[in-house]
């Protein structure tokens, strides 16, 4: 009989300890599931207040291409800017046309591949498969620095009319 007791409680024991050994680190605070993932060749900076995802630079021919990315606003109030783009702080040099500001509207989004934006022309030294450290300014002046794929102007980074680099021929 004591055999059993002690059997039944063991089992018991080690039921209550499985959830317990397998979960996801301690009290699941560092778990690679609570981390952020996406997997695209797009950069991403989640470090200010305004989000920066899946940029890149489309490229059709060496030395100029059309930095894309989604912006988005996390302030639940206010709008946000998007001023200035260039290299980044111990980065290639590269050469940004102007833009006028992009306003990102308060708890929302502007996507630069979006039909009616074009993106932003970049010139440089570089070509498809290279990163650009660049680095994004916004009008509160928070800024972020990414490493920027430079991706070819085909496949993904293509409409059925044009690919989505306007610096050059397609």
């Amino acid at each position: 009989m004591q055999v059993r007791r002690s059997t039944a409680m063991l089992a018991g024991t080690l039921l209550l300890a499985v959830p317990v050994t397998a979960s996801c680190g301690i009290n699941g605070r560092d778990a690679a599931t609570n981390r952020d993932y996406t997997p695209a060749a797009g950069s991403n900076a989640r470090d200010a207040s305004v989000d920066v995802l899946g940029a890149v630079v489309v490229s059709a021919q060496d030395g100029s291409g059309t930095f894309l990315a989604t912006f988005v606003n996390n302030d639940t109030e206010d709008e946000a800017q998007v001023t200035g783009l260039g290299a980044a702080p111990g980065g290639a040099e590269v050469t940004v046309a102007d833009f006028p500001a992009i306003t990102v509207p308060a708890r929302g989004l502007d996507n630069l591949a979006a039909d009616g934006n074009a993106g932003i022309p970049v010139s440089g030294d570089f070509s498809a498969g290279d990163f650009l450290a660049l680095q994004v300014t916004f009008g509160n002046g928070e800024t972020v620095d990414l490493k920027v794929p430079v991706v070819p102007d085909d496949e993904e980074f293509a409409n059925e009319f044009q690919g989505l680099d306007t610096t050059g021929a397609s």
